[in-house]
């Protein structure tokens, strides 16, 4: 009976080791489905949430979307995240980046996607290039007023530039930017 068990769980050891060892990072091209797919999915749903959201981004230089999962403990915040932007007129996509960091009270863990739409194409040209990087806190309440407004339900954070917050509760009610660095994810581009 023992060595039946020692068998048993020596073969189990072989099937954990053995799917430990199977078990390995996508591949770049696997990396960039799953951001085109999750890129998609967020746009999809911004469009329901917000119709007039799809006009604004068909018609803008570009936008970026990015899936971020942020965790707050007490004092401080860390939050990281990937993406891409699309160039409009040439349909180019850049794979990118973001890391956040945050101060203040608090405890939690946060899921959201953000959709920027850049109206010019200088702006997309330089967060592609430059990267950004926001500084302290920035918080608007959403826009909610007509249908026929561009970009209702978005941010301004800058001329020209607009930004979409969407929680797993919807449109989000409250935009905020923390110590956040977007940047080219160097691996997928």
């Amino acid at each position: 009976m023992k060595s039946i068990l020692r068998t048993m769980s020596l073969l189990v050891c072989t099937f954990v080791a053995a799917g430990t060892v199977a078990a390995k990072e996508p591949s770049k091209e696997e990396q960039r489905q799953d951001i085109r797919k999750t890129t998609a999915e967020t746009l999809s749903r911004l469009y329901a949430e917000q119709p007039s959201a799809k006009k604004a981004i068909q018609g803008a230089a570009g936008y970026a979307v990015f899936s971020n999962v942020g965790m707050k403990i007490f004092v401080a915040g860390t939050g990281k995240g990937k993406g891409m932007a699309v160039d409009n007129a040439s349909g180019k996509e850049t794979f990118m980046r973001m890391l956040e960091i945050q101060a203040g009270l608090g405890m939690g863990i946060k899921k959201f996607r953000v959709v920027f739409a850049f109206e010019d194409r200088a702006m997309l040209n330089e967060f592609i290039e430059s990267g950004w990087q926001v500084g302290g806190q920035a918080t608007a309440a959403v826009k909610t007023s007509g249908e026929g407004e561009a970009f209702a339900g978005a941010m301004s954070i800058s001329p020209g530039i607009w930004m979409y917050q969407l929680t797993d509760a919807g449109l989000a009610l409250e935009l905020t930017g923390k110590g956040t660095k977007y940047y080219q994810d160097k691996d997928l581009n």
